[in-house]
């Protein structure tokens, strides 16, 4: 037996032998039809046909004209629990590497699209030898078939199966690892092209270490702006009736698929949105981490998060029909997002002043009246006149009275706390029906994060915040608007004090979420390593990659770094006082004034209230005497 059996599937096979047949399985030969004459280098149906992986010949091998997404097996004829499968490379200088992440998978439907994994291998081969291991599946099987890693042409010696008559159960799947597996089989194996063509298929989740599993119809396509450029593509799944995903709150048709491919811990997205829940935003997107396979292809570690998008559990606002084109119901709900990418999409606009582009993501671009148009397109450019005013603060008459001060400090503290370079670059916002304020949420897309941007590396060594930074990346006009509420806006800089002492002093601390990051390194063990097995770029450099430092090990550790740095570095700028409440002034012959905790000048504070108290240039959050 060789190095790919572990200790426990060798002893399974000497104390339980009845489960294994003397010899392998038979059937009709199925696969791949188009194969590759190296010979000739030319495509043949006739040479190194699957038909030779079955002939007990370890000199004939089966290759075939495709790259990708290529594959041989049986068809068994009736159902079979497979207990162990069994292969040999082809004998040549790259046969042994070429089986590495090879997948074995089981289905009962001639077109695999019920396909689930049986087994992943994950050693070299060697030439000449029949490598084996054991099958952990409880459900019987009719078709099995091996599927070759990518860019492989499924090259490959010998093939073989173990196992029984029987139609079994789904006690006991096979799951590629700890994390769940979600596996997307499409029609005709035709793979996603593009952001606008839905792939028709199955979308199947196995989890709870294989005893759960949906299985339901569905389609897959690309999805994302920058991060479609990278070979490890983003996808969208959409189930074709809304379901309950895993433990996601929501439950929906669309899910997302985050492919996480210049982030080589894996976990920056998941990590900001701890901040945000910490933070208290109105609604931060579920997300978890799965392995991915597509067509019997191992794709590697993604996350698995809500589509942003207006819906029960989801972004609860309401959702407008072509019908909502007068009174109230013409005010809402309205969900935008301030987008550098917006000159290419449908259905956006641009504010007159700062220039703001912005796409409506709410209604479908497909069902907005011009009324439903005219009417948001023309709030923003009321909301930025006023931000805009030289009276812009005054709380009866100023921007506050269109724009939510709270959640804006909030969405901008969780992108300064993950370093975030890209704060507003995207940022989406929102209007409910009957509500006057636009709100900004929910945080999104911090792959660029925690100093992962040659840009702005070592961001917290930079003056002030890394938004107003001139390296970072931001919308047209974005720039300019934060800075107006943010900085030229006394209230909102006291606010914005206020809210970073409450948040450390309610737990968001360094220590906190270097915890999280230990959590989940421990929980993608399993998953990373196979990531960067299908993805050797621990020591490239891609995406905007500063470092590349050759290990996870490495890549978690300088995430932890930066943390303990970024923290130190908004305490000095915003200030915090780690005791809490605090009466320090800094210009003792200042006039004294005090601020509610939303920012509005208070001229007669009542006694044991909680206040803004500003003398010069410096604010702390007091009880007024």
């Amino acid at each position: 037996m060789n190095q790919c059996l572990p200790f426990a599937a060798i002893a399974s096979m000497l104390f339980a032998p009845m489960l294994y047949a003397d010899e392998p399985l038979t059937g009709t030969v199925i696969g791949t039809q188009l194969c590759y004459d190296y010979e000739h280098y030319r495509q043949s149906i006739s040479i190194n046909t699957a038909k030779n992986l079955f002939d007990g010949d370890p000199e004939t091998f089966f290759a075939t004209y495709e790259r990708s997404y290529t594959w041989a097996g049986l068809d068994l004829g009736e159902p079979h629990v497979i207990t162990r499968v069994g292969w040999m490379p082809r004998n040549d200088t790259n046969g042994p590497k070429r089986v590495v992440l090879g997948m074995f998978q089981g289905a009962n439907r001639e077109d695999f699209l019920d396909a689930v994994p049986i087994f992943l291998n994950t050693q070299k081969g060697t030439v000449g030898q029949m490598d084996y291991a054991d099958v952990d599946c409880s459900r019987g099987f009719r078709y099995v078939r091996y599927v070759g890693p990518s860019d492989s042409r499924c090259n490959l010696a010998e093939l073989e199966f173990y196992g029984y008559p029987a139609e079994g159960d789904d006690s006991a799947l096979y799951q590629i690892t700890n994390l769940p597996t979600v596996i997307v089989n499409t029609v005709d194996a035709e793979e996603p092209y593009d952001k606008e063509h839905e792939i028709s298929g199955n979308i199947i989740i196995i989890s709870d270490n294989g005893t759960s599993i949906l299985d339901k119809e569905g389609g897959i396509r690309e999805r994302g702006n920058g991060s479609r450029v990278f070979p490890k593509k983003p996808w969208r799944i959409k189930f074709s009736k809304k379901q309950n995903v895993l433990d996601a709150p929501a439950k929906a048709k669309k899910w997302t698929l985050i492919n996480n491919y210049g982030d080589k811990t894996l976990m920056r997205n998941k990590l900001a949105f701890d901040i945000a829940e910490k933070i208290g935003m109105e609604w931060v997107p579920y997300c978890t981490f799965v392995d991915v396979v597509l067509n019997g292809e191992y794709k590697g570690c993604y996350q698995l998060c809500d589509q942003v998008e207006v819906n029960e559990c989801r972004l609860e606002i309401e959702e407008m029909t072509p019908e909502d084109n007068e009174g109230e119901a013409l005010t809402g709900g309205y969900f935008v997002e301030v987008d550098a990418y917006a000159y290419d999409e449908e259905s956006w606009f641009e504010t007159p002043k700062y220039y703001l582009p912005i796409t409506i993501k709410s209604p479908d671009e497909d069902e907005i009246t011009d009324e439903q148009y005219e009417y948001i397109s023309d709030y923003f450019a009321e909301l930025e006149a006023l931000v805009k005013d030289k009276n812009f603060s005054d709380p009866e008459a100023g921007y506050r009275q269109m724009f939510d001060t709270r959640s804006f400090i909030q969405h901008m503290l969780v992108n300064e706390v993950a370093g975030n370079t890209d704060c507003y670059w995207s940022t989406y916002m929102y209007k409910r029906r009957g509500n006057p304020i636009i709100y900004t949420g929910p945080v999104w897309d911090f792959d660029l994060g925690f100093d992962n941007d040659n840009r702005t590396y070592h961001s917290y060594n930079k003056k002030g915040y890394l938004w107003n930074n001139s390296t970072a990346s931001s919308a047209t006009g974005m720039r300019s608007f934060a800075n107006r509420i943010l900085l030229s806006d006394a209230g909102t800089k006291a606010e914005t004090k206020a809210m970073w002492q409450e948040v450390r002093d309610n737990g968001l601390t360094p220590e906190w979420l270097k915890g999280q990051v230990d959590k989940y390194a421990e929980e993608l063990d399993a998953s990373q390593q196979l990531n960067f097995m299908r993805w050797p770029i621990l020591s490239s450099y891609v995406h905007q990659n500063p470092v590349a430092l050759g290990s996870y090990e490495a890549e978690v550790k300088r995430v932890k770094d930066f943390i303990e740095k970024e923290f130190a570095h908004l305490d000095d700028y915003i200030g915090y006082e780690a005791n809490g409440i605090s009466s320090t002034l800094t210009d003792e012959n200042a006039p004294v004034e005090y601020y509610t905790i939303q920012g509005i000048k208070v001229l007669n504070p009542q006694q044991g209230q909680l206040y803004i108290k500003r003398q010069g240039r410096k604010a702390r959050v007091v009880f007024s005497l």
